[in-house]
């Protein structure tokens, strides 16, 4: 392994937290750091004695909690407030710290690779887009080759806590293999194994949907929210379903395939072998197709289509809008099984074109029984043009939020570890 690895990720020594005495660790003291590192990022910069009346956890654990975090370099504190002086202890606001830590994200797209720094807070602090052949040996070669030198180079000193690695089809988080993803052709790729063998980082392997639902939770419209559905509208389509703040997985992580619902038009016959299914009508891939096929743009490539809408084209506007409205449909039907606080939309055509949004409302508004609002309760993705990098660091991020005290600053290599995938 190459040494600009050290140099990204070892920046500088894990910091100690002095530990109580040994005894058998109650609730609290396993959920305490979790809530209280979540009360600062929800509400933060926050005061000790506001925690203990957000968390339910007393003063005495509060200040426990919170210094083991600082010592993590999770949460830093922040100078007294302005103002004369007030009886009592002085009421210091306690905050996430984005200096110290932060996480990786690695987002493979059909033709391309995302690399990200991503700081605690959900912060894009660098991002850098490769091309990619699409082969698995290609991919994952390409990112144990960049990422030493791109860390290097955009880590800013922070200490790398993992890799997130997300992509789309579906993805067995828990194992870290990439089951299938139909565009790619990939089929059972061990991604985890691989990456973490040339890197000696912890991988965490997610699907986009589950990836940006996390999101949403930790930094976007999910925030202080317990339900949330989250669909993702790119090359593949699918979704995820978050409940008591937690995304449901299903078995082998195979909750949200919403690709083959039969919402699509019906003439369009899908890779499955079935006609109308939602992927089929709405995918980039589909619909940058037929608009090539219908002369409106000379490549299948869905950039230049949205290109030709931004620049007022009927044809390419039209088709958008058609994409947006079964979108809608989509929407629609998990709003009336699911009944989330918020429905969010990753879709490009949202992100570079919002003034067509009215169609999706309007198509969510003729088919949902439940919602009466639907720009209230339909909402597009917080994270704009970042969303594939925010997403692929959140994949690490949500470990960290859920299991401060398990944080340890990633090892150093050892020397002569390869950096090809095998």
């Amino acid at each position: 392994m190459s040494p600009a690895f050290e140099t990204a990720h070892a920046v500088r020594p894990p910091l100690l937290v002095a530990l109580p005495s040994p005894r058998r660790p109650g609730r609290q003291d396993r959920d305490g750091p979790t809530a209280v590192l979540g009360a600062v990022l929800r509400d933060g910069p926050v005061a000790r004695t506001a925690l203990a009346h957000a968390t339910g956890l007393s003063p005495a654990a509060v200040s426990r909690h919170t210094a083991e975090l600082i010592g993590l370099g999770l949460l830093r504190e922040l100078a007294p407030p302005a103002g004369p002086p007030r009886a009592g202890r002085p009421q210091i606001p306690v905050a996430v710290d984005p200096g110290h830590h932060a996480a990786c994200g690695v987002h493979i797209a059909l033709t391309h690779t995302t690399f990200a720094v991503v700081d605690l807070l959900g912060r894009v602090v660098a991002q850098q887009r490769l091309p990619h052949g699409g082969g698995v040996r290609e991919v994952l070669g390409q990112v144990l080759r960049h990422l030493p030198a791109f860390l290097a180079a955009e880590a800013a000193g922070r200490s790398v806590l993992g890799i997130g690695v997300v992509t789309g089809g579906w993805v067995d988080s828990d194992q870290g293999v990439v089951v299938e993803h139909t565009p790619l052709g990939w089929h059972d790729v061990r991604v985890r194994d691989t990456l973490a063998a040339g890197t000696r980082l912890p991988v965490h392997v997610e699907g986009h949907a589950r990836a940006l639902a996390q999101a949403e939770l930790l930094f976007g419209a999910g925030a202080g929210r317990s339900e949330l559905v989250q669909l993702f509208v790119g090359n593949v389509v699918d979704a995820a379903i978050t409940t008591a703040g937690t995304v449901l997985r299903g078995r082998r992580s195979g909750a949200g395939d919403v690709a083959h619902l039969p919402l699509g038009d019906a003439g369009l016959r899908c890779g499955c072998g079935r006609y109308g299914c939602l992927q089929a009508s709405v995918s980039e891939l589909a619909v940058a197709g037929r608009a090539h096929e219908a002369g409106v743009i000379p490549a299948p490539d869905f950039a230049l289509l949205l290109a030709r809408a931004a620049d007022g084209h009927p044809g390419a506007v039209r088709i958008l809008r058609e994409r947006l409205r079964a979108t809608g449909r989509a929407a629609a039907l998990l709003l009336d099984v699911i009944n989330p606080e918020v429905l969010v939309v990753a879709d490009s055509t949202a992100v570079f074109l919002p003034h067509l949004l009215p169609e999706l409302y309007e198509e969510v508004a003729a088919h949902s029984h439940l919602c009466t609002d639907p720009e209230r309760a339909v909402v597009p993705t917080s994270f704009g043009r970042q969303v594939l990098a925010v997403a692929a660091g959140a994949a690490v991020l949500d470990a960290v939020y859920r299991r401060p005290m398990e944080l340890r600053t990633a090892r150093r290599p050892r020397a002569g570890v390869s950096s090809t995938a095998s």
